[in-house]
């Protein structure tokens, strides 16, 4: 089992930018797939963001074009680079490790993101 810790959250004004990262305690294998996810308050988690082994990534619609996400396999960690923060962004953003292998997710415990307008 993995644990997962992300960082990077806090307060920011719209139109400004944070970089989340997601680090792992244990190794992330290259063929695990890496979500973000979020949950704004009153709302289901959805999912933002996901990069395979191969380094295929792709993105909720809403967020397609301001956030970028990606790994480094060899520090175990992911992250995910949001710019042009709007105030609809704002939630916990969680981050998960899908292992193939394992056939389970892995969830960390979550990082708050408020973006003011």
């Amino acid at each position: 089992q993995v644990q997962l810790v992300e960082s990077g959250g806090g307060l920011v004004q719209a139109g400004g930018s944070l970089k989340l990262s997601c680090a792992a305690s244990g190794t992330i294998f290259s063929f695990d797939v890496m979500r973000w996810y979020r949950q704004a308050p009153g709302k289901q988690r959805e999912l933002v963001a996901a990069i395979t082994g191969g380094s295929r990534t792709n993105y909720a619609d809403s967020v397609l074009g301001r956030f970028t996400i990606s790994r480094d396999n060899a520090k175990n960690t992911m992250y995910l680079q949001m710019s042009s923060l709007k105030p609809e962004d704002t939630g916990v953003y969680y981050c998960s490790r899908y292992s193939p292998i394992a056939s389970r997710d892995d969830w960390g415990q979550g990082t708050q993101v408020t973006v003011s307008s």
